[in-house]
């Protein structure tokens, strides 16, 4: 091999040759991205980034057990990477035996595009959308409306080799939008985000209309008090809510007590139902639009994930099944510990089992008269105030509107919220078509979702808030 060869399998198959560990987990990600960004009618910027991290897993046997060694560099070329491979395994002798500790995971046929270079994006991708952009800007500026808001698309391609003889590769695009429309004084706000593979199904001026609407609806102003309403959550914010229930879903956490899935006096709530309506809640990596790593990439141990369970292969789970719950996240060493299955996290969500004819339009029309009802456009700022009931609090923002006999008929305040999801899933009367979503608070971390609306008869506005 060259000294001067710079391909990322290259550089993994020489890192694993450098290695004297007793065992080594090289992980190259390659990573470009491209994005545009845009403000009151205008592109504003644009640009293309190209970057690699290199991550070595190194792993040494003792008397007392295996302990492991993890050190991640970017920009790392092959003449870098001897002293990348000694601070790993520093690292590994200088730690104590590892908990999570596994045999690595064996070697099989590997991924026929290894050797293949890197998977990219260009300013390419937007071939099709700026100008679509651009005629929406000019709408807008015809409707007395200004846009806002950012376009980003991200290829990432990860190798990872083994000692053990693994040879595996994914490509990974992720793309988000994210547009806001505002009233020339600023007084009326809108968004919409989507989340998109390459950018062919996104439509500008279908999201420019949109949010024609949503500015419409807001030029009449109702102020409402806190307090417990029906409301109807869109799919970016089940998404959202659903996405932090699913990062708090670990096996090994609710057999030890520590979460809403624990079962009060020991073990777990696995097999009891949580959902008033029989919906299923699942991951797959090869959902259609929805793709993700087929086996498990782990930069570090923590939580559930394991440097260990790197390759192991990742199947369609179902974690809630039908309104049941069914499965919790665990690692091979979890799994051990606790007896429950085997079950790595996968890289999207999806929720379904509602009315696949019902869209969210037609659940706001078929709203009645008993009450007022609250539709919300997104949450942000969501935290965590109490893992035993997965208690959340947030806000709410870029418009809340007030529906009545089954029209939209202003906008409404902003409202603090005080909800726990599994809550929601237990308490929710209707559930619409599922359809792909970005999560608005958590789309920098998770974007490959699927979720229908939500009707949820009593939902807690805790608080009003002066949020945007």
């Amino acid at each position: 091999m060259s000294a001067g060869t710079n391909k990322p399998h290259e550089i993994v198959e020489r890192a694993l040759e450098l290695s004297r560990a007793d065992g080594c987990v090289v992980i190259a990600d390659e990573r470009s991205t491209a994005n545009l960004r845009w403000a009151g009618n205008a592109l504003t910027t644009n640009g293309v980034t190209r970057g690699r991290t290199l991550t070595v897993v190194a792993t040494v046997d003792g008397q007392q057990g295996t302990a492991s060694g993890v050190v991640s560099r970017s920009a790392v070329t092959v003449d870098e990477l001897e002293p990348l491979v000694r601070a790993a395994e520093a690292a590994a002798r200088g730690a104590g035996p590892a908990e999570d500790a596994q045999p690595l995971v064996p070697g099989g046929p590997g991924s026929p595009d290894f050797a293949d270079a890197p998977a990219e994006t260009s300013s390419a991708v937007f071939a099709d959308f700026a100008p679509a952009l651009g005629e929406a800007f000019a709408r807008a500026r015809a409707g007395g409306r200004e846009l806002y808001g950012f376009a980003n698309h991200e290829m990432t391609s990860t190798y990872v080799g083994t000692s053990t003889g693994l040879r595996l590769r994914h490509d990974q695009p992720n793309g988000t939008l994210e547009l806001n429309a505002k009233s020339p004084d600023r007084s009326r706000s809108a968004w919409a985000g989507q989340a998109t593979r390459d950018f062919k199904d996104v439509d500008p001026a279908a999201l420019d209309a949109e949010l024609a609407v949503r500015l419409g609806w807001a030029g009449r102003r109702v102020e409402l008090p806190a307090g417990r309403y029906e409301t109807l959550l869109p799919p970016t914010a089940v998404a959202d809510l659903l996405i932090y229930q699913y990062w708090s879903a670990s096996g090994r956490d609710a057999v030890e007590g520590r979460t809403v899935f624990s079962e009060p006096g020991g073990g777990t709530r696995l097999g009891e139902r949580i959902g008033a309506l029989p919906l299923t809640l699942r991951s797959d990596p090869h959902e259609p639009g929805l793709e993700s790593a087929p086996f498990v990439v782990a930069h570090s141990s923590g939580g559930d994930q394991s440097v260990f369970d790197n390759g192991l292969p990742v199947t369609a789970t179902d974690w809630i099944r039908a309104g049941e719950l069914h499965r919790l996240t665990t690692t091979r060493h979890s799994a051990g510990l606790t007896g429950l299955p085997v079950a790595p996290a996968v890289g999207n969500l999806i929720l379904d089992g509602g009315d696949p004819d019902r869209s969210l339009a037609d659940m706001v029309a078929g709203t009645d008269h008993r009450g007022p009802c609250l539709l919300l456009t997104c949450l942000w700022y969501i935290r965590e105030v109490d893992p035993a009931t997965l208690l959340l609090t947030g806000l709410t923002r870029d418009g809340v509107y007030l529906v009545e006999h089954g029209e939209v008929v202003g906008e409404v305040n902003n409202f603090r919220f005080n909800e726990s999801p599994v809550d929601l899933l237990g308490r929710a009367s209707e559930a619409g078509r599922t359809e792909k979503t970005l999560p608005r608070e958590w789309g920098d971390w998770f974007t490959r979702a699927a979720m229908p609306a939500l009707r949820v008869p009593d939902f807690n506005m805790s608080s009003v808030s002066q949020g945007v």
